[in-house]
């Protein structure tokens, strides 16, 4: 059985439990981290916004921002495979999460992950944009895990 966990900030304890507490130990399991451009291209549009002012050396705000953002898909990888407790393969990748999840899950068994959305109400809007999209999209079944049971 092949397994793509989609791990999020905030919500991949709950997504690292589920691989650990139902699937086989002997299946394929994906810890997959994506991370959105956006950000860093945010920064680099307000630096750009300065009246052409150059950022100082090494201080590029949108190079900062794609090093911490690596280092932080490092780290919750790594902390994930910790916690699921068997071997996986550790996948970080940029680009639209939507397209990511979906390209990165084609193929799988099964899609572990996290709603996103408002908490409080269970339905659609427990479910982000991006969550949403990748629930209607996925070429597998999908498991969603509430992030905080």
């Amino acid at each position: 059985m092949a397994v793509v966990v989609w791990l999020r900030e905030g919500t991949w304890p709950a997504c690292a439990d589920a691989a650990r507490d139902q699937l086989p130990a002997d299946g394929r399991t994906v810890l997959l981290h994506v991370t959105d451009p956006e950000t860093a291209e945010t920064a680099d549009a307000a630096r750009a916004g300065l009246l052409g002012r150059a950022a100082p050396p090494g201080r590029d705000p949108a190079a900062r921002i794609d090093r911490l953002a690596a280092d932080l898909s490092r780290e919750l990888l790594a902390a994930a495979g910790a916690r699921v407790g068997r071997p996986c393969e550790l996948r970080s990748v940029t680009g639209g999460p939507e397209r990511a999840v979906t390209a990165a899950a084609s193929g799988a068994d099964l899609l572990i992950c996290a709603r996103d959305g408002d908490r409080g109400h269970p339905g659609p809007h427990s479910l982000g944009p991006a969550t949403r999209f990748v629930v209607d999209h996925a070429e597998c079944p999908v498991l969603l895990v509430w992030p905080d049971r």
